[in-house]
């Protein structure tokens, strides 16, 4: 019988399968939808579906470079604790070495880990774990030269937050500075250009806002606004900052010193807009004495 994408996509709905996963099901069962799910629950893959529902905003950020490319990958679990298991963070490690060679989330998901697709090893380890996971995110970065850095790091290669650096120049000493820099000081945007026009708007009607209330004359409310305008873009944007290594010095400034030149960053810090289930402990026993 031939297995059709709806047929697939109507039994991950249904159990929280992978793709591969709940498409391996109906080949082994002939398209027997509720043989199909039996055989997940048989392999445990069945199983990570009820967990699903739960919020991963923990984990790790792992990273890899490899001839001039770099690659970011954040892995969530649940709880800190799982984050902190070898058989997690081997795992972490090997997807973030298998997004080098992947185009975007979805191929990667495809890429093959020793034989097993990326979707799949993150599905057992739910079911081996008793966790929810989840891969998140993915950046790759190019450039002449890049580096990685990863803050606190948990293991090699991996931690809470994790950045590439790229430049054109071959100083990696310095440009790992950079990347120290962009770990701690978050800049939205490389530079003025690379700004987010929407934030810049936002930013300059707060500033209209704020300036009206002072009454002063239009012309002069212009200039506040110019002024204000420019130190926001200065103070957001990575080649304008203050270097956290030399104070003295912009970013832009120390890497002209340095002779190189920054094209490009990343930075992904784990659970980033995630939004977590405040739990409150004596409710939860209340509902369950009263229940």
């Amino acid at each position: 019988m031939a297995i059709t994408a709806a047929m697939v996509k109507e039994l991950r709905e249904a159990t929280g399968a992978g793709m591969m996963d709940a498409k391996k099901a109906l080949t082994e069962t002939d398209g027997d939808f509720e043989a199909a799910v039996d055989w997940l629950r048989t392999k445990g893959l069945a199983k990570a579906a009820k967990k699903s529902g739960r919020t991963a905003a923990e984990g790790l950020v792992a990273v890899a470079v490899a001839a001039g490319t770099g690659v970011a990958v954040e892995v969530n679990s649940e709880t800190d604790f799982v984050a902190k298991n070898a058989e997690f963070q081997g795992m972490a490690a090997a997807i973030a070495e298998a997004a080098l060679g992947a185009a975007d989330l979805d191929a990667l998901n495809a890429t093959q880990i020793n034989g097993t697709p990326v979707e799949t090893v993150i599905t057992d380890a739910i079911a081996k774990i008793g966790e929810n996971m989840a891969l998140r995110r993915m950046t790759k970065l190019d450039g002449q030269t890049v580096v990685s850095y990863v803050h606190n790091a948990a293991a090699p290669g991996m931690g809470k937050i994790g950045v590439l650096v790229a430049i054109n120049g071959t100083d990696e000493s310095f440009a790992r500075q950079v990347a120290m820099h962009v770990a701690a000081v978050n800049p939205a945007a490389l530079n003025e250009d690379a700004v987010d026009p929407e934030m810049v708007a936002k930013e300059r009607q707060v500033q209209i806002d704020i300036a009206r209330e002072s009454g002063k004359p239009d012309a002069v409310i212009e200039k506040m606004i110019d002024g204000r305008m420019k130190k926001f873009l200065a103070d957001i944007t990575l080649v304008n900052q203050a270097f956290v290594i030399n104070p003295d010095l912009t970013v832009g400034a120390a890497a002209k010193e340095a002779g190189v030149e920054i094209t490009g960053f990343v930075r992904l810090e784990v659970g980033e807009g995630i939004e977590k289930k405040e739990e409150n402990f004596a409710e939860e026993v209340a509902k369950v004495a009263k229940g």
